[in-house]
């Protein structure tokens, strides 16, 4: 079972309000290329918060789930709940957009190479749009993300090309990286940096961020993932995320006939 370093990305969930749109996998923005290894689940109960230009936005909860469908290949649905605070008017909370999305590494990592995967993301609307709880239109996120391991310590990064323009805004770019290292035998810690180009063309958004990750092992099938930051040049003020993961094995038959007892 992997999972016994940093988890790398902030879970990737609806649009939420002026926040947009931020993809990846617990606990930072920057993903990486590693799927979930084949027949194993990772399960998440998590809430990411934003507080962007004065507006607090983010889900509360939301819930995630990986499957190793076949060597390589990683399935992945995220279901949130949202809440949008704007700093006038009434709050609003309610179903988010869902997500969908494929990892495939098609690349090992090898002493001189790095592992190398795509890990195409779909939205669909089904968060209010009018309450700033969804984007109102089907979003697509197409990364490359690479990763290399030294001893303990483990880069990871890539870009991304976001397609928005279906709900009349435009299209942008994602650029990112993390370093991270597992300094006890249940406990990593990493570093991201990241930027976002303008998605918004009647609300700037631009910016460059980082967050400071780490993750705790309670043992081998019990996870805690906590990160936090604020942008360097950009409006987000402050963002954080803390999340449960639980991960173990199972053949997908087996376990829909499980659940369905």
């Amino acid at each position: 079972m992997r999972r016994s370093r940093i988890l790398p990305g902030l879970v990737a969930t609806a649009a939420l309000g002026m926040l947009g749109t931020a993809h990846g996998g617990p606990p930072f923005v920057t993903d990486d290329p590693e799927p979930v290894n084949y027949q194993h689940w990772e399960f998440y109960v998590a809430s990411m918060d934003s507080k962007f230009n004065g507006d607090w936005s983010g889900t509360l909860p939301h819930f995630e789930l990986n499957y190793g469908v076949v060597p390589d290949v990683q399935l992945h649905l995220i279901v949130p709940l949202a809440y949008d605070i704007p700093p006038q008017g009434g709050a609003h909370y309610g179903l988010g957009d869902v997500e969908l999305g494929t990892k495939y590494r098609f690349v090992h990592e090898t002493n001189d190479l790095p592992q190398i995967a795509i890990f195409p993301l779909v939205e669909l609307p089904t968060g209010s749009a009018r309450d700033n709880l969804g984007n109102g239109h089907t979003q697509a996120f197409l990364p490359l993300w690479l990763q290399k391991s030294w001893g303990t310590w483990t880069a990871y990064g890539g870009g991304a090309y976001g397609l928005n323009s279906f709900s009349g805004n435009q299209n942008w770019e994602f650029v990112g990286a993390v370093l991270q290292k597992q300094v006890l035998s249940n406990l990593a810690v990493g570093a991201e940096i990241y930027h976002q180009t303008e998605y918004q063309t009647d609300f700037p958004n631009v910016g460059t961020a980082f967050n400071l990750g780490a993750v705790i092992d309670v043992n081998d099938q019990n996870h805690l993932l906590i990160s936090a930051g604020q942008s360097i040049d950009g409006p987000i003020g402050f963002q954080c995320y803390v999340a449960y993961q639980y991960t173990f094995a199972g053949r997908l038959f087996h376990f829909w006939n499980h659940t369905h007892e």
